[in-house]
């Protein structure tokens, strides 16, 4: 359904692998900027879009028509349970996307990335390979001019079992949580000691593009405060940091609860970081 809603609005669709779909806005005109004649034109700014597990196009649908009408391309990359439960499999999993962000197909392209729940875990994984040469990646991360992060699972690992157990198994929520648990404990140096560096990238990422957050107090999956010391740890790190908090929203569902502030507060990040700009109203 959402592949023919959006080739009638001129979007085509690439598979580039079982994980990774292309959305290329054909619509929208290339970005030049003012020069000597000829007009040199700029490449179009590409979003690297990481959903919530089990998310059905359907679902991110309104987020991609976002950036749509900003004149962007979108680059969906969705993961599995397998990639979290076995950090190994997500590490080759995201492996696979930073050689594709370097390819020549996207390799001179401006990025944008917006990740939702666990989808910044993720991108936590491609920043540990970052990480890992810094030198190698500079002009990957020198690309990177936003960052969008929506109800971001952060706090304990706690919080990332009962994640899995709401997105994937909510009837069975309370038994994921503590199968997933035990699964840790057995299998820590395969699993938690992988989680742990993973986050500990993340706060000190390589990345330092601008950086929003969408989040809400009553959120289960996402502890409200230590979003808030990440946004303090940042911005101590010199990371240009905007946040919108809720005292009342839903998990990963902020752009449909609070939809006109949601699209203002993108808005106004994709002209602070001067990519982009919203045509319309959803």
């Amino acid at each position: 359904m959402f592949a023919r809603a959006i080739l009638s609005r001129g979007i085509s669709t690439q598979r580039l692998s079982k994980h990774i779909t292309l959305y290329v806005n054909e619509r929208a005109p290339a970005v030049s900027r003012t020069s000597p004649a000829p007009v040199e034109e700029e490449p179009r700014p590409l979003l690297l879009m990481l959903p919530w597990l089990g998310s059905r196009p359907q679902a991110w649908a309104k987020y991609c028509d976002i950036y749509f009408r900003s004149g962007l391309d979108v680059l969906m990359v969705t993961s599995e349970v397998s990639h979290f439960l076995w950090p190994h499999w997500g590490l080759d999993h995201s492996r696979k996307v930073l050689d594709l962000l370097q390819s020549e197909q996207f390799g001179s392209r401006p990025l944008l990335v917006h990740a939702f729940s666990i989808g910044a875990y993720t991108f936590s994984q491609l920043l540990v390979h970052v990480a890992a040469d810094v030198e190698q990646y500079e002009s990957l991360t020198g690309r990177i001019k936003g960052q969008v992060y929506d109800s971001v699972v952060i706090g304990t690992l706690e919080h990332m079992a009962t994640g899995v157990g709401k997105t994937m198994f909510p009837q069975l929520e309370w038994l994921v949580r503590r199968v997933s648990l035990t699964y840790f404990a057995l299998f820590k140096s395969q699993t938690v000691d992988y989680f742990n560096r993973g986050i500990d990238t993340f706060w000190n990422t390589p990345v330092k593009a601008p950086s929003l957050f969408f989040y809400c107090k009553n959120d289960p999956l996402s502890d409200w405060e230590a979003i808030d010391q990440l946004r303090d740890y940042w911005t101590k790190r010199g990371i240009d940091v905007t946040g919108k908090k809720w005292e009342d929203s839903t998990h990963a569902g902020h752009l449909k609860r609070h939809p006109g502030e949601y699209l203002s507060t993108i808005d106004a990040f994709l002209h602070s970081v001067h990519v982009g700009q919203l045509q319309s109203k959803l």
